[in-house]
């Protein structure tokens, strides 16, 4: 396993047990981040506008488009560390 795999492995464990939950714009940042690292682009249709969690959570993870599996997992690790 590289060590960014394992790196984000240990994030995604620590983003569980937070000592404060995050706010609304850095947990979409942390889904984004997280989907795009282990699923790649976005794919489907936007919900529509009666789903507001799901649209926005599209809509982050949209914003991410093109971004490597590699660069998605080191900012998924970065933005964890911030919130410790």
């Amino acid at each position: 396993m590289s060590d960014l795999k394992a790196q984000f492995e240990a994030a995604a464990q620590e983003a569980q047990s937070l000592p404060k939950r995050p706010n609304n714009e850095n947990l979409l940042k942390l889904y984004a981040f997280y989907k795009q690292a282990t699923v790649g682009d976005v794919t489907g249709k936007r919900p529509g506008f009666t789903d507001l969690v799901g649209r926005a959570k599209y809509d982050a993870w949209a914003e991410r488009k093109g971004l490597s599996q590699d660069e998605a997992m080191q900012a998924y690790v970065n933005l964890v560390e911030t919130l410790k």
